[in-house]
């Protein structure tokens, strides 16, 4: 189908392709458009990364970071997330190149174990213990629910947080099962625009409050300094903060659904093909750098939060505790209108969270069954009733094991481990992956360098997880 068979009832064709996005048909070409302005129209997959990225994990995590270490580490924040956008912009050219996916990418990187790749086995591995974390996810949201609608239990009572918990899973399923991008994406866009407007209203109004900062405070956490002892919340921060292993490979996936694929075409080999498609990577990083500027911004402010409130206050509280505290915190400060703004931006956070993580782990499960000989990935039909199963079970997977384990903070922990070794496995990819599509595609040596050092500097991490978890 073309983009000239669109009804106009239909979604409108200049914002999202039309037809299969995972077949490239030559017949669906379109021409990338040129400059930050008119490519602003094409954005979309990042900013449901952005609102992967900033929920439980960036809330209770960051946070965390900053009650213990004050302001003296937010340079790190910076950091931490931009090391991962050159692996994360890697593996999402690949995508555009190719028309595959992130899993099916993973699965050509050597040696081999039987018919799949290693990096498959290491995502299973960690797609198992992320069954645990993002149980974190919903628990994090029922517990905020819990906050601001009680039920007639007090604040995170355990009766409360699981009625929520069931609610919000209830909710998550039944709006998600449809399956459509245009519908995610525009959600998505509207929960991360919802949190960013608060945390930023939030932390932009603690001057006037008992809990200042000021630029004197921002300067000497942007002074690149780490404090003896620092180095093991480094490194958490690191390892947790920005896009993670889970969020790079959907980030392919979005990218097909969005179009930037099959608007470049099969390869043709033609310098006609190599224009559009370098066109279409142009419009995926930029959707990229927009994408981090949200993520870093929130996540910064989510850290401010903990190093001017918390730290001074000698105040760590741990998992839901860190939700409850603030809103009365603010409750303090500015009143009941207070909790509830922060309560807000709390609710958007995590539900954006979830949102986005229940459809993009269904892309990726779905693929791995496609590899392993489940079913015929270019089957439209049945590509899409397994993404909806994975709609529905995994979320009832995360329910139960938020119930049985009702720890989220020891929740997010595990799968946070995981991630990690994980994420070492993904840049590894990156790297392997670039020298197999077309040397005129690749980028320039800016792009290389950058993703090299990115590469370094994760699998490092990865290693240091490794030998923390086996000697610790």
């Amino acid at each position: 189908m073309t983009q000239a068979a669109h009804h106009p009832h239909d979604t409108p064709p200049e914002r999202f392709v039309s037809g299969d996005p995972y077949t490239l048909d030559p017949a669906a070409v379109k021409e990338p458009p040129v400059g930050w302005r008119a490519s602003s129209t094409f954005f979309g997959p990042g900013l449901i990364v952005s609102a992967s990225v900033v929920g439980a994990g960036e809330l209770i995590t960051a946070t965390s970071l900053g009650a213990q270490a004050g302001f003296v580490l937010l340079w790190l924040v910076v950091v931490s997330t931009v090391v991962k956008v050159a692996v994360q912009t890697e593996m999402a050219r690949y995508s555009i190149v190719t028309g595959e996916g992130g899993m099916e990418g993973y699965n050509r990187v050597p040696p081999r174990l039987g018919r799949v790749s290693w990096v498959l086995v290491m995502w299973a591995l960690m797609a198992v213990s992320k069954l645990i974390q993002t149980g974190g996810l919903i628990g994090g949201m029922a517990a905020a629910l819990s906050v601001l609608a009680p039920l007639g239990f007090a604040p995170l009572h355990p009766t409360a947080v699981a009625i929520w918990a069931v609610v919000v899973t209830v909710l998550a399923v039944a709006t998600l099962i449809a399956n459509r991008y245009g519908l995610i994406e525009n959600v998505a866009t509207a929960l991360t625009m919802a949190f960013v407007a608060v945390t930023v209203l939030v932390v932009v109004a603690l001057p006037v409050t008992e809990y200042p900062w000021t630029g004197a405070d921002l300067a000497s956490g942007l002074g690149l300094q780490l404090p003896v002892g620092a180095l093991g919340i480094a490194l958490t921060m690191f390892g947790l903060t920005g896009v993670a292993s889970e969020e790079i490979t959907a980030y392919t996936y979005w990218c097909l659904e969005k179009g930037y694929a099959r608007w470049s075409g099969p390869n043709d080999g033609t310098e006609a093909y190599r224009r559009r498609a370098r066109g279409w990577i142009a419009v995926m990083q930029k959707d990229a750098i927009v994408s981090w500027v949200v993520y870093t911004v929130s996540t910064a402010a989510f850290f401010v939060l903990g190093a001017a409130v918390l730290h001074p206050q000698g105040l760590v509280p741990e998992g839901n505790e860190m939700i409850l505290t603030l809103s009365e915190t603010f409750a303090g400060v500015f009143g009941d209108a207070g909790r509830v703004v922060f309560l807000v931006g709390a609710l958007a956070a995590l539900g954006s969270t979830i949102w986005a993580a229940i459809p993009s782990w269904s892309r990726s499960w779905a693929n791995a069954l496609s590899i392993v000989g489940v079913f015929d990935w270019s089957d439209a039909r049945r590509r899409n009733f397994w993404m909806r199963v994975f709609i529905a079970a995994l979320p009832t997977v995360w329910l139960l094991t938020f119930l049985w384990i009702s720890s989220p903070l020891v929740m997010i922990m595990v799968g946070g481990i995981a991630g990690g070794i994980f994420l070492a496995a993904v840049a590894g990819s990156a790297l392997y992956l670039r020298g197999r599509i077309d040397p005129a595609l690749r980028g320039g040596r800016f792009v290389h360098v950058a993703l090299v050092v990115s590469s370094l500097a994760i699998i490092a991490l990865g290693v240091y997880s490794v030998v923390t978890t086996v000697t610790g």
